[in-house]
């Protein structure tokens, strides 16, 4: 199949605003590839190279351009309307040749090796036409947004393979690949679906929580729910069979090396063989829970274990239970999995609360606050285990701070996007100069008609551009929420807002009056602070409530 029609498919997914169209795109495409091309196609269709992260950025890009034949700006936008002789050429890509070469460039290491890939990857761009050059960069640099994530797929699979997309998702969550599921769902059908099966050791992809507006919403949707804490750890999946014992990271990585801690755990608990859900967090010198940046220092590549263990130990905390002593509960209700969780491992459980009266869940919550931790998970009862984002069986309240930024530089969009001015950088301002400091970037928050509005704005506050981004005159006041500051050595300040999106334009403040870069350190400091004051509290034995 030539990388053109996916780059094609992938172009109208973007466009098109309705689910079931984008479903119905990719159908059609995965229907026409070879069996060998369905993995790596729904993988660039998903928006990420099969390979996963290859390790290429902007400068891999810009060096492997020095090194082709000059066929034009390989980063001029859309905007711009750029065009050059590669326009013409006639496609010859094929999504193999690219598969191919992002293979060979995650496994070239050693001396020569940043050459050898700047060789593969100028080949890639000197046979690729301009659309085949932007969709290869930003589906390499993670930015190729077309709307077409996991519920999509699974959707789009089970449409091109006419199956049943309730038996695409279980066996997606199962195998915990989902490139490895279209393969099979189209080359094979039902028969091969049913091979997938949870098994020890093969982690399963994770379910995951979508947001709630706060406590009162939580509570409306779910009713009566069980609350556990939000930890601001990492997420771990553990495997035991006797004496056998493996932790397996969100993104299903085996990091059974960086946590004994839980290891431990594990195996003073009373059964031979378990699928645990979880996460561990760092403990500071005084036992309180650390940032999340300071839990992900364990996981560092080069681990001097045994005394990162001293210096920042980890705490687990399990949430629920996938299967016990060769009994699947994946299907079983959360109740059930809790309550034989709570049996099963009652001193390393989360905190949590069954209730459905909003007094008492906002009494946990502030219990959630003040130990240190981000705030609540709200859970179905009845629901069973569903890897992925999909539905409200799971949702996540934090309080939200905000504050009110400067515009500092907008990126153009692409996809949806495209001729938009989308993502921004924002600033904060230094009283000392009244120069403004970088935090960090969000595109998220932003309806239609506000992308419209400042992509005309940002367009007269122009200064300078620099490829794909957009320089402004520090002039464009912004209010954005977001969940809390961390240490950043990416930013001038060491600091980075998580979770940052827009609430609105402020058209009647100055940059003048924009909040400091104090303000944004004060509240850090008052994160650390708190984590430093309170020591993580014990769950009772039961596990419906912390202390």
């Amino acid at each position: 199949m030539l990388l053109s029609a996916l780059v094609e498919t992938s172009g109208r997914v973007a466009g098109t605003s309705a689910r079931s169209g984008k479903v119905a795109l990719i159908a059609e495409l995965l229907r026409r590839a070879a069996p060998e091309e369905i993995e790596p196609a729904a993988a660039f269709l998903a928006g990420r190279p099969r390979q996963g992260r290859i390790g290429l950025g902007w400068a891999a890009f810009e060096a492997a351009s020095d090194s082709a034949p000059a066929t034009g700006d390989l980063f001029a936008t859309e905007a711009e309307g750029a065009q050059d002789s590669s326009a013409a050429r006639a496609p010859t890509l094929t999504v193999a040749d690219v598969d191919a070469a992002f293979g060979r460039v995650l496994h070239l290491a050693g001396r020569g090796s940043a050459h050898a890939r700047r060789r593969v990857l100028a080949d890639l761009m000197r046979r690729a036409t301009t659309e085949e050059r932007d969709f290869l960069i930003r589906l390499a640099l993670g930015e190729l947004r077309q709307g077409a994530l996991g519920g999509v797929m699974e959707e789009a699979i089970a449409a091109a393979a006419e199956l049943p997309v309730a038996e695409v998702r279980h066996a997606a969550m199962l195998a915990g690949d989902l490139q490895t599921v279209a393969r099979t769902a189209l080359v094979e059908g039902r028969a091969g679906l049913a091979r997938f099966e949870l098994r020890l050791f093969r982690p399963l992809q994770p379910m995951l929580a979508q947001a709630a507006e706060d406590l009162p919403d939580a509570l409306s949707r779910l009713g009566e729910a069980g609350l556990e804490y939000k930890l601001d750890g990492a997420r771990v999946q553990v495997h035991r069979s006797g004496a056998d014992v493996r932790v397996f990271s969100r993104r299903l990585n085996d990091v059974t090396a960086a946590v004994p801690e839980l290891v431990e755990a594990v195996l003073e608990l009373p059964a031979e063989e378990m699928i645990l859900d979880g996460e561990v967090v760092a403990l500071g010198s005084a036992g309180a829970p650390q940032p999340f940046q300071e839990t992900m220092r364990r996981f560092g590549r080069r681990l001097d274990v045994e005394r990162m263990r001293a210096e920042l130990p980890l705490r687990p905390f399990l949430f629920d239970l996938l299967r016990l002593d060769g009994r699947d509960l994946l299907d079983r209700p959360a109740r059930e999995r809790a309550a034989a969780l709570i049996e099963l491992a009652p001193g390393i459980v989360v905190p949590r609360r069954v209730t459905g009266v909003l007094a008492e869940a906002e009494g946990f919550f502030d219990q959630a606050l003040e130990a240190g931790h981000e705030g609540l998970m709200a859970k179905a009862l009845e629901a069973t285990y569903q890897a992925g984002g999909r539905g409200l069986s799971w949702l996540k309240i934090k309080p939200a701070h905000t504050l009110d930024l400067v515009v500092l530089a907008a990126e153009w969009g692409h996809g949806r996007r495209s001729g938009w001015l989308s993502n921004i950088h924002l600033g904060a301002r230094e009283e000392a100069t009244g120069a403004f400091v970088m935090l960090g970037k969000t595109f998220k928050g932003m309806t239609d008609a506000m992308l419209a509005w400042q992509t005309e704005r940002f367009q007269n506050l122009a200064v300078a551009r620099e490829g794909h981004v957009v320089h402004l005159r520090p002039e464009q006041v912004v209010e954005v929420a977001f969940g809390d500051v961390q240490g950043s050595p990416q930013y001038p300040a060491g600091l980075a807002l998580r979770f940052a999106r827009v609430k609105r334009y402020r058209q009647d403040k100055s940059a003048a009056e924009a909040d400091t870069v104090e303000t944004v350190r004060a509240i850090l400091r008052g994160q650390v602070r708190k984590a430093r004051a309170v020591a993580p509290q014990t769950p009772r034995p039961n596990g419906e409530a912390g202390c």
